[in-house]
């Protein structure tokens, strides 16, 4: 199973560049994709950013040419730059991973979510 536990959320001013980081542990084969979610007061979660095991990145119009993931797969670890932030980018933001477990099928974890406010 792997667990995630995000880090570098908390109060941002809107001309910031803050980075969130997603580190993953546990026992696994692999992890394939991860990604970033968000979810807002009142909304449902939604896909902030993907990369795949090989780099490949997918992006939320929302956030296109503002945010960037990126992951280091020596470390497990993912991270999410963002800039030219928006009011509308406050949220809890989850980290996810699509792994496969030594056993069994493909699997997927969320972690806590860290909190992300922006501020202008």
């Amino acid at each position: 199973q792997v667990r995630l536990v995000e880090s570098g959320g908390g109060l941002v001013h809107s001309r910031g560049s803050p980075r969130l980081s997603c580190a993953a542990s546990g026992t696994f084969s692999s992890i394939n994709y991860m990604g970033w979610y968000r979810q807002a007061p009142g909304k449902q979660r939604e896909l902030v950013a993907t990369v795949s095991k090989g780099g490949s990145t997918d992006y939320a119009d929302s956030v296109k040419c503002r945010f960037t993931i990126s992951r280091d797969n020596a470390k497990n670890m993912v991270y999410l730059e963002m800039s030219n932030l928006k009011p509308e980018d406050t949220a809890v933001y989850y980290c996810n991973a699509d792994y496969l477990p030594l056993r069994g099928w493909g699997n997927s974890s969320w972690g806590q979510g860290t909190q992300v406010t922006v501020s202008s």
